[in-house]
């Protein structure tokens, strides 16, 4: 049985070596894409302070739709392009929103949500999987530790769909 610690840590990069060793535990010798996204979607929500939302998008081949999550109901269907999440998807870079009001086309899926950051999921062979999603409901809660951090839990999630 897996049980979710409490930590102090002694910086943000410290937290998140530490989440991504729980990541791969979690997700070590199960190669069920469904199982291991609700349970790294968990990890993350209730391990991070300050996030209102942290789920999946999965890529459909024509569009985003959504995948397991911890938070509110969300938005079913993000087409390639659009807010922040379908923006990801379309150009495979990381998108970190400091103020989701000043994004352009962003879509308010929960208005509680103020800033946000959306990593691209690709897999080995080039094609993407979708994308990894995480609200906050503060303004510039995200910065590049973060962008580095979320980036490295997502290496280690895609590590167990392309293992």
């Amino acid at each position: 049985m897996f049980e979710l610690k409490t930590h102090a840590y002694a910086s943000k990069r410290e937290h998140y070596d530490d989440l991504v060793r729980q990541a791969r535990g979690i997700l070590a010798g199960e190669r069920d894409l469904i199982a291991n996204a609700a349970n790294f979607s968990a990890l993350v929500y209730h391990s991070l302070p300050q996030v209102n939302w942290a789920g999946f998008y999965l890529y459909d081949g024509h569009e985003l739709v959504v995948g397991p999550f911890q938070g509110k109901p969300a938005c079913i269907r993000i087409a390639l392009g659009k807010g922040v999440c379908g923006t990801a998807a379309q150009t495979r870079q990381t998108q970190l929103v400091r103020d989701v009001n000043a994004f352009a086309g962003h879509i308010a899926c929960d208005a509680a949500s103020q800033s946000e950051i959306v990593v691209p999921l690709v897999k080995a062979d080039g094609s993407l999987l979708g994308v990894w999603d995480v609200d906050s409901p503060v303004t510039d809660r995200f910065d590049e530790e973060d962008r580095a951090g979320m980036e490295a839990l997502c290496a280690a999630f895609m590590a167990s769909v392309d293992g």
